[in-house]
């Protein structure tokens, strides 16, 4: 036995730990904006900064993603949390949806 074995940890505790943690990622949703003709790049950095909390610095390079790749994931998070916040960016004239 080396020194990092010990039966205070089997291998049954490994398994475990990688259950929990596909679990606990599937659980995960994301918050998706897509590109438009209409809105500003500062309108949609006001409202990423107001909806999803995100600094100047992350709302700017979110609404850069956008723009060039058409779409950025903004926010990752459960449903109940995304569904408010998808709703406040619909609100404000940005199309996003939640995957």
């Amino acid at each position: 036995m080396n020194r990092f074995q010990s039966h205070s940890f089997p291998f049954q505790h490994e398994e475990d730990v990688a259950l929990m943690e596909e679990v606990q990622t599937s659980d995960m949703n994301d918050l998706v904006v897509y590109n438009d003709d209409f809105n500003t790049f500062e309108h949609v950095i006001q409202v990423l900064m107001s909806v999803c909390d995100h600094t100047p610095e992350q709302a700017e390079q979110c609404t850069l993603l956008i723009h060039y790749k058409g779409k950025c994931t903004v926010k990752m998070g459960s449903l109940n949390e995304l569904k408010p916040m998808r709703q406040s960016i619909c609100d404000k004239g940005i199309s996003a949806e939640i995957l």
